[in-house]
């Protein structure tokens, strides 16, 4: 077989670069410190890293899901915090408007500290976040939520949505609540009245606006009747009376009066609390129904109105004996759904804690599964040195040996064995 010069030469310069290439693949490998530098090196690997870069890039955006959701729901705590606080100050205004002693002016000296709470309270609950929208707007972001309006009324403007956020590949978490859930359903302990209306000024006896007190015992078993009570004092003995419901008409209990005029009577029934001041004549009949406002019964009542409407009973009531057993209904009717209003707070700031719970556990969840993709794409892609090394050295022998043997291999012609 005859070779001809041209070819050794060629082969010779295809072999150098050959090994010149596999000198300069090892040291960029060295430099860079990665094994797989093009597919081509180990295509099943190369892939594989996709496919983790992948998941590491969603691993991030949860991560920043979950910074976020943290974020917003520390916010939301701080401010029912804030909101909780307000409310115990209220209560205590509240026990304190309850003294007997005080006097019209004092009563107004408290509303008046009612005022700036109620404003403060106000405050809170249009609070924005980082973003500029309103926590507790719901889907509404933009919209503020609560406003008083000309009657001293407040209204809520936002919806009843809740904004979530994806932490993981199946889990939403809620990161807001909604005015109306957090400051507005809340349990009305004023949801019943007396019919007919002129029943609180009966001659002799004065009947208080019934307070459901006991919420377990308003609804259980037996529960109030849902078309209400009547009371019928006896035409023979006035101190007695008998309580009846009034749709269907039966015989529920019966009881008497004090016959010390100057003693406060109280009513408990069912979880529903009535007051008698004064003498009954006898045959008075008062009924307790359901409180109505275009024909839908009153079930819920928002924390500011209950406010409102507690200031507002201190600024009204006159300096008479009258006026303090309006201010003692008040009151009571008052401290009652404050209560409510701090247990459904109790209840939210529950959840949000539950929430950040779960943000925690699966914050950490995401890094152990992050530290174990970075430790996968480590073990494919980097280098092991010691071999490379080694690799490099023994290339660079055979490099430096076929540029040897090409400068022998080149000066073999048959001109110089002439």
């Amino acid at each position: 077989m005859r070779i001809s010069t041209l070819q050794a030469f060629n082969n010779g310069v295809a072999g150098l670069q050959r090994n010149y290439a596999n000198v300069t693949r090892t040291q960029e490998q060295i430099s860079t410190g990665n094994r797989i530098l093009t597919p081509a090196d180990d295509p099943v690997a190369s892939v594989r890293l996709l496919q983790l870069e992948q998941q590491q890039n969603v691993l991030n955006q949860y991560a920043e899901n979950l910074t976020a959701a943290k974020n917003s729901l520390t916010q939301e705590e701080v401010s029912l915090n804030s909101a909780n606080t307000i409310l115990q100050r209220v209560r205590e205004l509240a026990v304190q408007a309850g003294n007997g002693a005080l006097s019209s002016k004092d009563r107004a000296s408290i509303a008046a500290e009612l005022q700036e709470r109620e404003d403060e309270l106000l405050g809170v609950m249009n609070t924005r976040n980082a973003r500029g929208e309103y926590l507790f707007a719901g889907f509404q972001g933009k919209t503020q939520p609560f406003v008083r309006q000309a009657d001293g009324s407040y209204a809520y403007q936002g919806d009843e949505g809740q904004r979530k956020i994806q932490i993981a590949s199946s889990l939403d978490i809620p990161i807001s609540d909604n005015g109306k859930k957090t400051f507005v359903n809340i349990t009305d302990a004023g949801r019943l009245q007396l019919a007919p209306p002129g029943a609180p000024g009966l001659p002799g006896l004065r009947v208080s606006t019934p307070l459901v007190q006991d919420e377990v015992a308003f609804s259980g078993t037996p529960a109030f009747p849902p078309g209400g009570i009547e009371i019928e004092f006896d035409t023979v003995n006035p101190q007695n009376y008998e309580i009846r419901s009034i749709a269907p008409p039966a015989v529920l209990g019966s009881g008497t009066l004090d016959s010390d005029p100057a003693k406060q009577d109280k009513l408990v029934f069912r979880g529903v609390v009535v007051n008698f001041d004064g003498t009954p004549a006898g045959g008075e009949l008062v009924q307790i129904t359901p409180r109505q406002v275009g024909g839908v019964d009153v079930q819920k009542q928002g924390v500011l109105d209950s406010i409102a409407t507690l200031r507002q009973a201190l600024l009204d009531a006159p300096d008479t004996p009258n006026g303090n057993l309006q201010v003692r209904d008040a009151v009571a009717l008052g401290l009652t759904n404050l209560d409510h209003a701090m247990v459904t707070l109790d209840g939210v700031r529950g959840e949000i804690g539950a929430r950040l719970n779960i943000v925690e556990t699966t914050q950490t969840d995401n890094e152990d599964v992050s530290l174990v993709n970075k430790s996968v794409q480590a073990q494919l892609r980097e280098l092991d040195y010691a071999e490379a090394l080694s690799r490099l050295s023994f290339e660079s022998i055979v490099l430096e040996a076929a540029q040897q043997s090409y400068v022998k291999i080149a000066g073999l012609t048959l001109f110089s064995q002439m």
